[in-house]
Formats: structure tokens, sequence, C-alpha cells
């Protein structure tokens, strides 16, 4: 299991927002690559950034910030936000994204995933937001009637790297994560999968690592990270000895 540092681009600086909502953000930076660059010196292998603005325009609109987090750092980076189709995601991979995360295409358009993952297998996640069970899209201002386990289960077999699962509730509120619905998507597939939403102290990422059991093998975090309630080391060296200590 890892720690998944968290770089949100909004209006081309680091911002964290509050359940998703873009009229509740914090400013931590106004330059993203700089920030990548911290949490890969102190030993991220995975940075998770997203389009903001992407995610509501439906397409990348912070592009020349990822371009210099890719230009800067070595960590592999995971991208989403604003994904709607292969071409996007062929432009992501070409300039030297690891994995590219689709979310709101996976409830429009499950075929597009299914192909993208066979075409580019391994470097696909599929990105299950939910509120209080039920996915939710177009940069979480839409909630519709599926199910994050149902949705989940419909990328069996076909070469998904990951589910990154988010409970919007907990997003970026500092409440702990939602142990019960994580463990819940987790078991119901098999697929591995990513934990986020309200990961904030080093209880939070002890309480999650029994899941790895389950299939989650990393943990996203941001504001806390940001914030100074969870050091990023501190979290990396609980989860190495966690690992050694099974």
């Amino acid at each position: 299991m890892i720690i998944i540092p968290a770089v949100d681009i909004k209006n081309g600086k680091c911002v964290r927002l509050l359940q998703g909502r873009m009229d509740q953000e914090t400013v931590f930076s106004d330059d993203p690559a700089a920030m990548a660059r911290r949490w890969q010196e102190q030993g991220a292998e995975l940075i998770h950034v997203v389009d903001l603005d992407g995610a509501f325009e439906k397409s990348p609109q912070n592009l020349r910030s990822i371009k210099q987090i890719l230009e800067t750092t070595n960590a592999d980076i995971q991208v989403g936000g604003g994904i709607r189709n292969e071409e996007t995601v062929r432009m992501f991979l070409n300039i030297g994204v690891t994995r590219v995360i689709i979310g709101t295409e996976a409830i429009r358009n499950p075929r597009m995933v299914r192909d993208a993952s066979q075409a580019f297998p391994g470097r696909i996640v599929v990105g299950i937001d939910a509120r209080d069970g039920q996915v939710a899209i177009e940069g979480w201002a839409e909630t519709t009637q599926t199910e994050a386990v149902d949705l989940a289960r419909q990328f069996e077999d076909c070469g998904v790297a990951a589910i990154n699962f988010t409970d919007i509730h907990r997003d970026g509120m500092q409440t702990g994560p939602n142990i019960e619905e994580t463990r819940k998507l987790a078991e119901a597939v098999s697929i591995p999968v990513v934990a986020s939403g309200g990961v904030s102290t080093l209880e939070d990422v002890r309480n999650l690592m029994p899941l790895e059991a389950s299939g989650v093998v990393g943990i996203i975090s941001g504001r806390a990270l940001y914030s100074g309630t969870l050091d990023l080391r501190e979290a990396m060296a609980a989860l190495k000895q966690g690992a050694t200590n099974q």
C-alpha cells in the first residue's frame, strides 16, 4: 500500500476544495510543479494530479501546468479531470503521464473505458466518486442512480489498472476515510482499489492498512499533507512497517 499525494489544479494554481465545491477552495501554491517536486523529494512514488477546471469544462484546461509537472518530476504521475475520449487519453500518455483517470465517461460511455483499457493495459484508472454510495459525475455536480459497486463490477477483466474510490462527503473535510464503503467496494471486485477522501492523520492511514487484504493498494491524501496534519514520510514509514509485520 502506498501514499499518493494529490495536486489539484484550478486556474494554474494548486488548490484543495471542500467536498468538490468550486466555491470552497484553499490555494496552497501558485506553482503546482513545485508542489509535485516537494512530494517526490519526500519519497512519493506516484502523484495524483487533477485538472479541476477540466472536470467542469469537459476537456483539459490546465495542460501547461501538467506539462511542467512532468518536466520537473521523476515520480509516476496519474492525471484526471476532463478526460472524455480516447484521443485525450492518448495525448496524456504520449506526453509522459503514467496513468489516466476516467470518471464521468465510466458512466456515460463505459465502452470507451473498456476500449482504452484494452488499448493501454495497466494505464487506465477508473475514478468512482460516490455520494451516499451513488456515483457522482461532471465534477461531482450530478449524482446518478448508479451504485458505486455496480459501476466497478462493469470493468472487471478489461485491463483497468485500479479504481480510485472517493467518498465525496469526506473529501477535504479531514473527518477520516469511509472504511466500510471502501472495504465493500474492494471486496466486490478483483481490480486494485485506491482509497480517497477524508484521510487526515496517521491514525486514518493505520485504520486503512488492514484493507490491503481486501485489495486496497493506495491512499490518496491532499489537504492533510498541505496543512500538516499528516506527514508524508511518517505515513510511508508506517505503511512500510505494516508490510514488514504482515
